[in-house]
């Protein structure tokens, strides 16, 4: 068997032995994702206006904007992908740039 096979078996059977109660086996991280995001803080530090921050996340102005006048809150996905948005946007960037293959 393959590396990579080996890999995907032992993570498999780390899986089953947690969901079975053998917490002890298994690596757990935990990710604390905060309640609140201040998304007009992120998209300043970006330097972008509403408009160039949803069409360059994939946002829609609409949702930008609730969010920034405290309307709404994003929730748990989009919590999580602002503050990798916060934190790296670069590699988000790079993630969503379609690649055009020369084939």
């Amino acid at each position: 068997m393959s590396k990579i096979g080996e890999s995907l078996l032992r993570g498999a059977e780390e899986a089953l032995g947690y969901a079975k109660g053998n917490k002890k086996a298994s690596k757990v991280h935990h990710v604390k994702i905060p309640k609140k995001i201040n998304v007009s803080a992120i998209r300043d530090k970006l330097h972008m206006s509403q408009n160039v921050f949803a069409a360059c996340f994939g946002f829609s102005i609409r949702t930008v904007e609730k969010w920034e006048q405290g309307v709404r809150q994003p929730a748990g996905a989009a919590r999580a992908y602002l503050i990798v948005i916060d934190r790296n946007p670069e590699a988000v960037r790079s993630a969503l740039t379609e690649r055009i293959s020369s084939k």
